[in-house]
């Protein structure tokens, strides 16, 4: 008597998933993480500084500025020019603490998703990388 072939997930051809629960369960333990991982961002603050110290930006990991200094030692307003460089350099921290602020999100994002990869059955993995 001839066996049937069965293909597809879980079928003892293989290629199949071995143990959906399992991988279920993996599933919801990183969406947690993840969403976990997204909260915490939102207190998670990085501290750049630009023009040595004369303008520091405090941004959170949902890149929210909570806070802009500027070093009154480190502006020099005998300058004619003052006023624009100290505009200049807001601009600079500003745009430098959102960019570090998500680099610094997607990082901690990625290291919490990074497993998803090896879960996907053939070759899906490819669309988290």
């Amino acid at each position: 008597m001839a066996r049937k072939k069965q293909g597809g997930f879980g079928g003892p051809m293989g290629g199949g998933v071995p143990n959906q629960a399992s991988l279920m369960r993996q599933i919801k333990k990183m969406q947690e993480d993840m969403e976990a991982t997204q909260a915490a961002l939102g207190d998670e603050t990085l501290e750049i500084s630009v023009g040595g110290g004369a303008v520091t930006v405090v941004i959170s990991g949902h890149q929210v500025v909570k806070a802009i200094t500027i070093n009154p030692d480190a502006v020099d307003t005998s300058d004619d020019e003052w006023l624009s460089d100290l505009q200049d350099l807001l601009i600079a921290a500003v745009n430098q603490a959102i960019e570090q602020s998500q680099a610094y999100a997607a990082e901690r994002m990625q290291s919490v998703s990074g497993g998803l990869d090896s879960m996907l059955p053939g070759g899906l993995g490819g669309l988290f990388g």
